[in-house]
């Protein structure tokens, strides 16, 4: 038999054929959470501008009438596999910033949580970093939006402790995130993940830097560094 006529075995994450009983909302559910992580995957081996619906289809485990009732096209899939993921790690980022007291201390706690999440997701990482970009505009203005949403998390932690006089303008914050966004991009295009949360010590520093000085900065650079040394010589033991 050809192997395009061989019956493909079902996958475990594939609901099972025929009359099942299980209730239609969560066979929905199912069926957009294959998709939508179908999209990161197909994303992160082929790239944006190769990715097919075809592609889709055959890694989630769907039927194309399945993908077109719930998606109009491959923009539109990519749109949705995005705003699920960004929203994932805006929620993560803003967590440890609320948890967190002070300009420092949430500045360390959500650069960690940004980080530690696109390390542990690379799949996630290539999609939202990388293929972003060739997504076409409307995705390009997502991945705007959610740096700006950084940039004003940056400036709201400087209004509660910083005077008006002392604090800088609210571009400073954008160029800050813009040049964070430039270093893990190139990471990520590089394939090179794991290397990210010992990035911490320094993006703190830079991050910090036009906010509270070059002294106090450089202080907090070696509190980090001594910081990271110890816990990767506690990895490593």
């Amino acid at each position: 038999m050809p192997e395009s006529k061989k019956k493909r075995a079902r996958e475990p994450y594939q609901l099972p054929a025929g009359r099942h009983g299980l209730p239609r909302q969560f066979v929905v559910s199912n069926q957009r959470e294959r998709i939508l992580a179908a999209v990161a995957d197909v994303c992160s081996t082929a790239g944006y501008v190769s990715m097919s619906v075809e592609d889709i289809v055959v890694t989630s485990g769907v039927s194309r009438r399945t993908f077109y009732d719930n998606y109009r096209g491959k923009e539109d899939v990519f749109l949705a596999a995005y705003d699920e993921i960004s929203e994932r790690l805006l929620t993560q980022v803003k967590d440890a910033y609320d948890g967190a007291d002070g300009l420092v201390a949430r500045a360390r706690e959500s650069l960690g949580a940004l980080l530690g999440f696109i390390a542990s997701e690379p799949t996630f990482a290539d999609m939202c970093i990388v293929e972003v970009l060739a997504a076409g505009p409307q995705a390009i203005e997502r991945r705007n939006a959610i740096m700006h949403a950084f940039a004003t998390m940056i400036d709201d932690a400087a209004a509660a402790e910083l005077p008006k006089s002392k604090r800088p303008a609210p571009i400073v914050a954008e160029t800050l995130v813009g040049g964070i966004y430039e270093v893990i991009y190139s990471r990520v295009l590089a394939g090179k993940y794991a290397e990210l949360p010992a990035l911490l010590p320094d993006l703190v520093f830079a991050l910090l830097l036009p906010y509270v000085g070059s002294e106090a900065a450089g202080e907090i650079l070696k509190k980090e560094r001594r910081k990271l040394s110890r816990v990767e010589s506690s990895a490593s033991a």
